[in-house]
């Protein structure tokens, strides 16, 4: 049942009116005055860099925190607890940037990158991580960025149309130790103490959304508030057993209510002796704390406060000891790789000899041995989209090479040609169009970059080139861009 609306006048135009009330308990009548403003301005826009990436195709990102990388004309200066991450002057037009396509950053909400602090000062050790409701794949390719050395990171997401965005973004990150699922919470029963780190970014009321989102304030209400605090406590049910001792969990909301942030926390202190942990963090970043009383480390960013949209976070550990173990993880063996696998696909690869090679129907695919027994057992329980790293197609006697490998950061980078294009040919390569490529470009296989960065694969047969772009991923626009948007220098 939808709420009554405050009328379009003072602090409250247009927010559902049992919302205002119980918001205004929490922040009290001058608090909820200046968040009420807050959400009649424009949300910040913000992305944080892929070093990792921009680095392996000869791009720097100098120190933490440098914006030597970006667009003067761009750049709104750095997000204070994230050191990749960027505020611009202004939302530029992403989609037609052939660098974002290319996995060089990721449009993120500034405040969800405080997973950064978190992850930094709880998750020191490698291990295995799950993100549990991953879809768009931001917290994801964050904590793909953060997690230490040697950490295979499983992302998974229950709506099939979101894990394939998941599986896209997570592709066009490029790390070769990162696994997509499809599966409900529940399905990961069978993994009893597997994972370290447990992200849970559960799904919510959405109130920290109002800004950005007026169809978040049409869906409202209070019903929805109490049915999804009762569904965020059904995900942690049914993924807590899959925390190791001693492990982190971190849950975190886009919304405002208690219902969802606070009383959940309490709940989970209360039903599985949960610790909440605190994170060191300095006064200027202007986050608010717990709102209830409780004195729980939590954290809040409000709109008129920090610099970005409603967030919630908590980080609690398990109780119990961890043994320090890293569980399902396998040593490097030798003489794994199946048999018959063409040598052209190892000479594709950085360091082959650290992957098993395995094919599926007509895919190959590149597994790092490391995890190789991690990847059967979640192979055996879950519906996996994406693992390791896909490397080509065969078909008769040719090898297609994978878009996988042309975003990885493992490939070996003189193995294909590389055909650079200007930012014309780049978005009709990205629309999937027919791409004319500079005479000289070799026969066969190559790779169509700009700038320097990779974009994907085509053949070149001579008189044309076959456009290999994922075709499901294609820029569906017919608007032609005059120039590049220009995000980064």
């Amino acid at each position: 049942m939808k709420e009554n609306r405050m009328p379009d006048t003072g602090a409250q135009p247009g927010l559902p009116e049992d919302f205002c009330k119980e918001t205004e308990r929490l922040l009290g009548e001058d608090g909820f005055r200046l968040l009420a403003e807050a959400l009649q301005t424009e949300a910040p826009a913000s992305i944080r860099l892929n070093t990792p990436k921009l680095e392996a195709n000869g791009m720097t990102a100098g120190a933490p925190g440098s914006t030597s990388l970006l667009n003067p004309q761009r750049a709104g200066g750095q997000v204070p607890w994230c050191g990749d991450g960027f505020y611009l002057k202004e939302r530029p037009p992403f989609t037609f940037d052939p660098l974002f396509h290319a996995g060089c950053y990721y449009v993120q909400e500034a405040s969800s990158m405080f997973l950064e602090q978190i992850v930094k000062q709880c998750a020191t050790e490698p291990g295995i991580a799950l993100d549990l409701c991953a879809a768009p794949g931001g917290k994801s390719t964050h904590l793909r960025a953060l997690l230490p050395e040697g950490s295979l990171l499983v992302s998974n997401e229950i709506v099939p149309q979101r894990a394939q965005i998941l599986k896209e973004n997570l592709i066009k990150w490029g790390h070769k130790n990162t696994i997509v699922t499809q599966n409900a919470p529940a399905d990961f029963r069978h993994f009893r103490g597997m994972f370290g780190l447990i992200v849970a970014d559960a799904p919510c009321s959405g109130e920290g959304m109002f800004r950005k989102d007026p169809k978040a304030i049409e869906e409202w209400s209070s019903d929805n508030v109490r049915l999804c605090s009762a569904r965020q406590r059904e995900i942690i049910r049914d993924i807590w057993d899959c925390l190791r001792p001693g492990g982190i969990f971190v849950y975190s909301t886009c919304t405002f209510n208690a219902a969802e942030n606070e009383d959940n926390v309490a709940w989970m202190q209360a039903t599985f002796g949960a610790e909440p942990l605190d994170i060191r963090i300095p006064d200027g970043w202007n986050i608010a704390r717990d709102l209830t009383g409780r004195r729980m480390p939590a954290f809040r960013f409000l709109p008129h406060l920090a610099k970005g949209e409603g967030f919630f976070v908590c980080a609690l550990r398990k109780p119990g000891e961890d043994g320090g173990s890293v569980p399902s993880k396998q040593k490097k063996q030798k003489g794994k790789n199946a048999p018959n696998v063409p040598t052209a696909l190892q000479n594709w690869l950085r360091d082959a000899e650290q992957y098993t090679l395995r094919r599926a129907q007509d895919l190959w695919t590149a597994i790092p041995k490391e995890w190789e027994l991690a990847f059967d057992s979640l192979q055996a329980r879950l519906r996996i989209l994406h693992a390791g790293m896909p490397l080509a197609t065969e078909k008769g006697k040719d090898l297609i090479p994978a878009h996988a490998l042309a975003m990885s950061n493992e490939r070996q980078h003189d193995a294909f040609p590389a055909c650079e294009v200007d930012y014309p040919a780049a978005i009709a390569y990205l629309r999937h169009e027919a791409v004319t490529l500079p005479q000289g470009t070799p026969k066969g296989y190559v790779l169509v970059t700009y700038r320097g960065i990779p974009l994907g694969f085509a053949k070149n047969i001579g008189n044309r080139a076959n456009n290999l772009y994922p075709n499901e991923w294609r820029i569906l626009s017919a608007f032609i861009p005059e120039e590049a948007p220009g995000i980064l220098a």
